[in-house]
C-alpha cells in the first residue's frame, strides 16, 4: 500500500456513505456501502485474513474515493445505482439466462387488455406472474378469454371509430369493445372477474366453465362441451399449485443461498395468490463474501431489474441490513415489504425447499457455471496474456462492414462486456463519405466517427473500450491503425481476426497468432466476429427494403417525401401498406382522403397488371 492510500485512509470520515475502488487506469473495480466509512475501508487494507478474491482486488486498488450520505438508506440506493451503471469486476453480478412471462393489465386504459410480457415496468399497470414450472401463461389466458371474454390485443379503442370484429369475437373469446359490441360497464365487470381469478379465486371460473359445458352437452354441441372440459383440466392443474396452508392473498418470494467455496447459487421461489408459481436459479461466481452480504446484494440488484416486488421476502438466513432494505423499498418504490427469516411452520418449510433447490442447482450446474466462466471472464483474462494486450479486455468492440456491390454500405459495432454480449450497447453506422466498395475506407470512416466520441460528453453513452476487434486480416488492421495514430489513441488495444485460417493479427507482432480451435479465447473472438457480421447483415437488409419501399412510393401522385416517410414509419413494409384499408391509411400523419385513395388506386392498378 502506497503512502497516498495510507494518508487517504487515515482521513476517512466516520459517517455512512459509499466507497469506490479504482485500478491504475482509473477504472471502477468495486463499489461498496458502509455504515462507518473509515472502519469498512480500513478492513480491506489492514486485515491479515483475506479471501483470495478480496486479496486480488486489494492488490489492484490504486486509488479510491468516497461519497458521504445522510443515511444508510441513501448509501444503499447510491451503491445500487453505481453498480448498475459501472458493473464493477469485483462486485457480485447476477448471471441468469431466463426470463419468464407475466400477464399485464393496464387498468388506466378503457377496456383494458390482458397481454403477455416478459418485462415489468413501473407504469402503474397490474402484473401477474411469473408463470413457470407447469403453469402455462397461455393456458391461463385461454381460461380468462373463455370465461370472461376479455381482449388480448393492443388495438387503441376509439368508441367514435368502431372497427370490424375479429375472429375472437365470433368464436366467443372477446366481447369486441373495439367494434362497440359492449358497454364499458359490461366490460369492466368481466375484467373484475378475470382479476379475481388471477388473484386466486378459482371457484367462480370453475362455476362458469361447468355451467357452459353442461349447457353445450344438453343441446348436443359436444365439440364445444369437450373444449370446456379441457379448460377445466387446465384449471385443475393451476389449482394444484395452491399451498393449502397459505392464504390466497399471500404474495411472497422465498430466497435461499448456497455456496461451495468457489461458486454460489441463489434460488428464488415465487408465491403468488397463495400458489407456488415455480422457482428461478441464479449463479454467482464470487463466493467470497458472507451469505448475509450475498443476500443483500442479490435483493438490491434483483428487484432493481424491474421484476415484480412482492409483499413479503422470506429468507433462508438473515441478510445484511434487512430493516434498511425494507425502508429502501418504501422510499424508492412506495412499497411496504416485509423481509424476514421464518422461524417455524409452513413458511420455514418453504425456505428449506429453496435452500435444497439452491444446493441441487449448485451441485448439478457447477461444471456448466465453470464452463461459462471459462468462456467469458476467464477467457478475457487469458486473452490479455496470450495476445500481449495492455488491458484485460472487459469491454470489447468488434466492427464489420456490409454492402451489396458498394450500395447501402453499413458498419456495425457489437459490444461484449466481460465476455458476454451487451446488446443494448450495439450501434450501426451508415457510411457517408465512401464511394464504391472500399471496405478499408469504410472501416476508417466508422472508427474515426467512433473514436471521436472518446473524451467528450458522449463517452457516457459510448464508454471507452479496452479492445477493438476488426473483422479482417493484416490490411484491415493497418487501415484502422492509421486512425488510431491520427487520433493519438494509445491506451486501447487493437487486433483483427482473419476468417479463413482464424489468424489473429496484433500491432505488437509481425506474425499472426494461431490458437487451437478449442481455445476459449479464439471462441470468444469468433462469437464477436460472427455477431458483428449478423448485426451488419440484418441492418443492411432492413435498409435495402426501406430503400425499395421509398422508391416504390415515389411513383404515387400526391405522395411527397414527408408523406412517404410517415407511411414507412407507420407500416414498415410494402405488404402492410398494400393491405391497409383507407381508414388505416388516413391514420398516418399527412394522409387524407385524396392521398389514401391514390395509394389504394396505385396498388390496385399494379395488382391488375401483375394478374394479366
Amino acid at each position: 500500500m502506497n503512502d497516498v492510500l495510507k494518508n487517504k485512509i487515515s482521513m476517512l470520515p466516520t459517517a455512512p456513505g459509499v466507497y469506490v475502488m479504482l485500478d491504475k487506469d482509473g477504472k471502477i473495480i468495486y463499489v461498496g456501502k458502509a455504515k462507518i466509512l473509515k472502519n469498512r475501508v480500513k478492513q480491506y487494507f489492514y486485515s491479515t485474513q483475506k479471501a483470495e478474491k478480496v486479496a486480488a482486488m486489494v492488490s489492484n486498488i490504486a486509488d479510491f474515493y468516497y461519497i458521504i450520505t445522510e443515511s444508510e438508506i441513501d448509501a444503499l440506493s447510491l451503491e445500487n445505482n453505481l453498480i448498475k451503471k459501472h458493473k464493477p469486476h469485483y462486485n457480485i453480478l447476477l448471471k441468469d439466462d431466463k426470463t419468464y412471462p407475466y400477464i399485464k393489465v393496464d387498468l388506466k386504459s378503457k377496456f383494458p387488455a390482458f397481454t403477455v410480457t416478459r418485462k415489468i415496468k413501473r407504469d402503474g399497470a397490474k402484473y401477474f406472474g411469473p408463470f413457470m414450472g407447469g403453469v402455462n401463461v397461455k393456458d391461463t389466458l385461454e381460461i380468462i378469454n373463455t370465461a370472461y371474454m376479455t381482449r388480448t390485443c393492443n388495438i387503441v379503442i376509439d368508441p367514435a371509430k368502431p372497427k370490424r370484429e375479429c375472429l375472437n369475437y365470433h368464436i366467443g373469446k372477446c366481447l369486441a369493445p373495439c367494434a362497440g359490441k359492449c358497454t364499458e360497464k359490461e366490460y369492466d365487470e368481466r375484467v373484475k372477474g378475470a382479476l379475481d381469478f388471477l388473484s386466486g379465486d378459482d371457484e367462480k371460473v370453475e362455476e362458469i366453465l361447468k355451467e357452459r359445458m353442461t349447457r353445450c352437452s344438453e343441446i348436443e354441441e359436444f365439440e364445444l362441451a369437450l373444449s370446456y372440459r379441457e379448460k377445466l383440466k387446465m384449471l385443475d392443474k393451476i389449482k394444484l399449485r395452491r399451498i393449502t396452508a397459505l392464504n390466497r392473498f399471500v404474495n411472497a418470494d422465498v430466497i435461499a443461498v448456497s455456496t461451495n467455496g468457489v461458486f454460489g447459487a441463489i434460488n428464488t421461489l415465487f408465491i403468488r395468490s397463495g400458489r407456488m408459481q415455480g422457482g428461478k436459479n441464479f449463479a454467482i461466481s464470487d463466493a467470497e463474501e458472507s451469505n448475509s452480504e450475498r443476500l443483500s446484494s442479490f435483493i438490491m440488484q434483483y428487484y432493481a431489474s424491474g421484476v415484480e416486488i412482492p409483499d413479503e421476502i422470506m429468507l433462508s438466513e438473515p441478510a445484511e441490513d434487512m430493516d434498511i432494505l425494507s425502508e429502501y423499498f418504501k422510499k424508492e418504490y412506495s412499497k411496504s415489504v416485509k423481509i424476514y427469516v421464518p422461524e417455524r411452520g409452513d413458511k420455514k418449510k418453504l425456505t428449506r425447499m429453496a435452500t435444497e433447490n439452491a444446493e441441487d442447482y449448485l451441485e448439478k450446474e457447477v461444471d456448466r457455471i465453470k464452463h461459462k466462466d471459462d468462456m467469458t471472464t476467464a477467457a478475457c483474462e487469458k486473452m490479455k496474456q496470450i495476445l500481449s494486450l495492455k488491458n484485460v479486455p472487459k469491454r470489447i468492440e468488434c466492427y464489420d462492414i456490409s454492402h451489396i456491390s458498394g450500395v447501402d454500405k453499413v458498419g456495425s459495432m457489437v459490444v461484449f462486456e466481460n465476455g458476454e454480449a451487451a446488446k443494448t450497447e450495439y450501434r450501426r453506422f451508415r457510411i457517408k463519405t465512401v464511394e464504391g466498395s472500399d471496405d478499408f475506407a469504410c472501416l476508417k470512416e466508422v472508427l474515426s466517427r467512433r473514436l471521436a466520441k472518446i473524451g467528450t460528453e458522449e463517452e457516457e453513452k459510448f464508454p471507452k473500450p479496452d479492445l477493438i476487434v476488426i473483422d479482417g486480416g493484416k490490411g484491415q488492421l493497418s487501415s484502422v491503425e492509421e486512425v488510431f495514430v491520427a487520433k493519438g489513441i494509445t491506451d486501447i488495444d487493437l487486433i483483427s481476426l482473419a476468417k479463413k485460417e482464424e489468424e489473429i493479427f496484433t500491432l505488437s507482432s509481425p506474425e499472426p497468432i494461431v490458437l487451437s480451435r478449442r481455445d476459449y479465447c479464439l471462441r470468444l473472438l469468433q462469437r464477436l466476429r460472427d455477431e458483428a457480421h449478423r448485426f451488419a447483415i440484418t441492418y443492411h437488409r432492413h435498409t435495402h427494403e426501406k430503400t425499395n419501399l421509398q422508391s416504390e412510393l415515389t411513383k404515387i401522385d400526391g405522395i411527397g417525401e414527408k408523406k412517404r416517410k410517415a407511411l414507412i414509419d407507420k407500416f414498415g413494409s410494402l405488404e402492410n401498406i398494400k393491405r391497409a384499408s383507407k381508414e388505416e391509411l388516413k391514420e398516418t400523419e399527412g394522409i387524407g382522403d385524396k392521398q389514401a385513395d391514390a395509394v389504394i388506386a396505385y396498388f390496385h392498378e399494379k395488382k391488375g397488371e401483375n394478374d394479366q
